[in-house]
């Protein structure tokens, strides 16, 4: 009887202790192919150095390529859920992508942090957005940047040329209310696909509004396109992007042709030139030194803070859930969820995060700043 009793403690005691030391793991699906792959890599290359333990917990991340594709997407999440029974899932890097594993982290009920731009990926919160968050500033926030630039520059009638998905779409409702309220008159409103090679038909269209300035709705290298066609054609306006351009693959892409742009970003591409007294920029440097010790110097892209920021959340996050469940458990999935969403004045490399019931983004305009291109860099703009 003594024997079986110390049998029996012995594993109690075994099974306690694997309880208590189970990693948290962490799924990650990104675009590191494919047309998205200038966003993708970045945010790949930053997932190697995020915290590798938190709250007395290892951290395990699993990294998957999408391929910027949104069926893979959803393959990916399915599996990471199914098979590697991952505690969160961050990603995807690009609006389709993350809009479409909506479902299955829903209907695991297991939290996600997405790396794309739309607000439509957390907003209405509903039952199933509830266990969705984002990084990337919502489009709006970019949008009235980019209309208040162009009211206060003389701009009067603009043309918009994005993708035909939901983050051109997004872009294009957004940009339209921006518009408004600044009273600046849309005049061309024109679509493309991300893997199109020509742009010209819809150029022309443009050309022939006679817009003073034209935004291309775009993120990456399949951005430069439309701009690139329209100096070919003579187009002398002003050029505005969003942010999802703010990379050095895009400046590469675009050359001469994107020189003069202008477009809102987050703190981190411009960091080192902020006044001391922006309260983003001690947070946004310590990423840039990070990765640019991994990468080299001038390697850092906004994308891959996207990621950054996603990670110290959860680092942020993780100690407050293992207080009410053990990670592998549906008990610290929920209870991780509710800590992503309790995260208060957290400094990351794009903002300061206060996230609620509310806001699943949890940033201000302390999130953005407006950037121009100049001589094949970024140059800060400082409001006027």
């Amino acid at each position: 009887m003594k024997l079986k009793k110390l049998v029996l403690t012995g594993a109690i005691l075994t099974g306690l202790a694997a309880t208590a030391w189970a990693d948290v793991n962490v799924g990650v699906t990104l675009s590191a192919t494919g047309p998205a792959a200038s966003l993708g890599i970045p945010e790949k290359n930053t997932v190697a150095l995020l915290p590798k333990t938190t709250g007395g917990q290892k951290i395990n991340y699993i990294v998957l390529d999408d391929a910027s594709d949104t069926t893979q997407a959803v393959t990916n999440t399915r599996k990471l859920i199914a098979e590697n029974k991952v505690d969160v899932i961050i990603g995807s890097s690009i609006t389709p992508n993350s809009l479409a594993m909506i479902d299955p982290v829903a209907e695991s009920q297991t939290p996600m942090i997405s790396l794309g731009a739309s607000a439509a990926i957390i907003e209405p919160q509903d039952a199933k957005k509830r266990w969705v968050f984002k990084t990337p500033q919502n489009d709006i926030m970019m949008a009235l940047a980019i209309a208040e630039h162009m009211a206060a520059n003389g701009v009067k009638t603009a043309a918009y040329i994005g993708f035909s998905d939901a983050y051109g779409e997004g872009w294009a409702k957004e940009f339209g209310k921006a518009a408004e309220l600044k009273k600046i008159k849309l005049v061309a409103n024109e679509r493309y696909s991300r893997n199109d090679t020509a742009v010209t038909g819809q150029v022309l269209k443009i050309m022939a509004a006679k817009p003073d300035a034209v935004l291309v709705g775009g993120s990456g290298t399949p951005a430069a396109l439309p701009q690139k066609t329209l100096k070919e054609r003579g187009y002398a306006g002003k050029y505005y992007q969003t942010h999802g351009v703010a990379n050095a693959d895009f400046l590469r892409v675009g050359g001469k042709d994107v020189e003069g742009t202008f477009l809102p970003a987050g703190p981190v591409l411009v960091a080192d030139q902020l006044p001391a007294s922006n309260p983003v920029r001690k947070s946004a440097m310590a990423y840039i030194q990070a990765y640019e010790a991994a990468y080299g110097k001038g390697s850092v892209s906004t994308f891959g803070g996207h990621a950054w920021d996603a990670g110290h959340l959860l680092e942020v996050a993780v100690p407050e859930a293992l207080k009410k469940g053990q990670p592998g458990t549906p008990a610290f999935r929920s209870a991780l969820r509710d800590a992503i969403e309790g995260v208060k004045e957290m400094a990351g490399a794009h903002g300061i995060f206060n996230m609620s019931p509310q806001d699943h983004l949890g940033l201000d305009q302390r999130a953005r700043v407006m950037v121009k291109i100049e001589n094949g860099h970024w140059k800060y703009q400082p409001a006027k």
